[in-house]
């Protein structure tokens, strides 16, 4: 019975990967169908506007589409691309919920299942998210990384299930590996905003020295403002997410290792996440940080998140190890 969950877990992570993939396709082609209707609307625009106020006014028309990137387009790739997001997420979730169920046991017990688990919740927030504001011009992007996560934990880190380590075996297992999922998966949708809000910020950079800016899609999905106070958003979420996961790390690490704080090598590192998103918000709301500083230290706090979980779990030796197997 126990090895049969495990396959059919097994099978529905790949049908996912898969169902993941062709999403990410159809978002690729709603992207390149906006650049294609920006550049065509450009090209209707441009002439006329030249031969009334000169080529100072044709850089303004050719902008203007993004006055319009509020606006929700849902064109049928992105629908496609979003219901395809749908069924690969539930996929995703069987493929961890019987894992859970084979192993008797919450799926968290090495980095394996933890990868399993974090790039489900991704995948949950960003469709839940969706609830509340439009972001499925993330959906390239999210659905990209779900599938670049997945087939690397899957061939590098998987292991068979096995039983509880005696350090693992405690409730405060299911309070800290929960409150870190949600975490990662609010702050690598606050990672995806700061790169868009980059590229925005360069493009209109390019508009005003009246350069070719291209990336055209880039006029259909809000302006490098509105995607920095959604990155910020996100990240206080996050944030208070990664709070909650280094108290409960500490009280279990006590409960454990009769220690509160141990200077361990993933207890560093994640002290040191939460001062750089510490920093991202406190700089941004009492210091003034706008623009492109803000994007790229949210980038760098996101890389130390990544370079946590692949770095820092296989390469560095601690009483943290057993979340390399």
């Amino acid at each position: 019975m126990l090895s049969e969950l495990e396959t059919f877990s097994t099978i529905a992570l790949y049908s996912a990967m898969i169902v993941y993939a062709i999403a990410f396709v159809f978002y690729a082609v709603d992207l390149a169908n906006r650049s294609g209707d920006a550049s065509a609307s450009a090209r209707q625009n441009a002439p006329s506007v030249a031969q009334s106020a000169g080529g100072v006014a044709t850089l303004q028309r050719t902008a203007a589409p993004a006055k319009d990137a509020e606006k929700p387009r849902r064109s049928r790739a992105l629908r496609i691309g979003f219901s395809l997001t749908v069924l690969g997420f539930l996929l995703h979730l069987g493929a961890t919920v019987l894992r859970g169920i084979g192993a008797e046991r919450v799926p968290w017990a090495n980095m394996y299942e933890f990868a399993l688990t974090a790039t489900c919740a991704i995948m949950l927030i960003f469709l839940l998210v969706q609830f509340f504001v439009d972001l499925r011009f993330l959906g390239t992007l999210v659905t990209g990384m779900a599938v670049l996560f997945l087939g690397i934990t899957k061939v590098n880190f998987y292991v068979s299930i096995v039983p509880l380590q005696p350090a693992l075996d405690s409730y405060w297992l299911v309070i800290h590996i929960l409150v870190a999922v949600l975490a990662v998966a609010f702050l690598t949708l606050s990672f995806g905003l700061s790169v868009l809000q980059l590229l925005q910020t360069r493009r209109d950079a390019k508009i005003a020295a009246g350069e070719q800016p291209g990336m055209n899609f880039l006029t259909s999905i809000p302006g490098a403002v509105r995607l920095e106070d959604l990155s910020y958003r996100l990240a206080i979420i996050g944030f208070v997410f990664w709070t909650f996961t280094l108290i409960a790390g500490s009280i279990w690490a006590e409960a454990a290792w009769s220690r509160y704080w141990g200077w361990d090598t993933k207890e560093v590192w994640t002290f040191v996440i939460w001062v750089l998103y510490a920093g991202f918000i406190h700089a941004r709301a009492t210091r003034g940080w706008r623009g492109t500083r803000s994007a790229w230290l949210s980038i760098i706090a996101y890389a130390a998140v990544i370079f946590n979980f692949a770095i820092v779990n296989v390469f560095f030796k601690g009483l943290h190890a057993y979340s390399g197997l």
